[in-house]
């Protein structure tokens, strides 16, 4: 497998947890969005919404979306499990992770920040609003204790909010309401997982 993957970029990173915990190998393929790589002709016909993550599964395949990739993951490689088999529990699991990836993430990705700042508007403050609205729906729907955010397994919902906050960390938003999630994403980034996949660990990064 190939992803196609920009090492500051949360959906990415979200790939890489999981092919990380699955045991999967991939090779990883570099997509400056920043000098806009992912706007060229052979990157569009991978992806026609010149984004990241892409994930090549064969010559003819190529996953786009990271929740459809998630979701393609855990089908062919259940185990470890990112959601479990009991189905309320799977939903109340999934309503965490989307409030990241439908909420927060969409409205503080690099094609809508750009196009707020053009508008005149502060873009940092606009993510920070979005995310501290997020998280604190987030800190609200999970477990209030456990290791991780549903329990001592590790699931799509943490998954979902370490990169997320990273995007926090890198942008300054005040953490201190949201303990509960600052110990998850510790003990998660104590995992091999979560460690390889870190944007500071990957051949594209500018932190070394």
């Amino acid at each position: 497998m190939i992803l196609y993957s920009y090492w500051r970029s949360t959906t990415s990173y979200r790939v890489r947890v999981a092919l990380n915990l699955k045991g999967i190998p991939f090779t990883t393929k570099p997509i400056n969005l920043v000098e806009g790589e992912q706007c060229s002709a052979d990157y569009k016909r991978l992806n026609p919404s010149m984004g990241v993550p892409a994930l090549q599964i064969n010559d003819d395949v190529t996953l786009t979306q990271s929740m459809a990739i998630l979701s393609y993951l855990e089908s062919v490689n259940p185990t470890p499990a990112m959601l479990p088999s009991d189905p309320i529990k799977s939903a109340e699991i999934t309503a965490a992770s989307n409030v990241i990836a439908c909420d927060i993430h969409p409205v503080n990705n690099l094609k809508v920040v750009n196009k707020v700042k053009s508008l005149g508007a502060n873009g940092v403050d606009w993510m920070i609003d979005w995310m501290n609205h997020g998280l604190m729906a987030y800190q609200e729907l999970i477990e209030p204790q456990g290791k991780y955010s549903f329990g001592d397994d590790i699931t799509l919902a943490d998954i979902c909010l370490v990169p997320q906050l990273y995007n926090a960390h890198r942008w300054g938003v005040d953490l201190t309401p949201f303990k509960r999630l600052v110990e998850i994403e510790k003990a998660c980034l104590m995992t091999d997982a979560f460690q390889k996949a870190h944007p500071n660990n990957q051949p594209d990064s500018e932190i070394q």
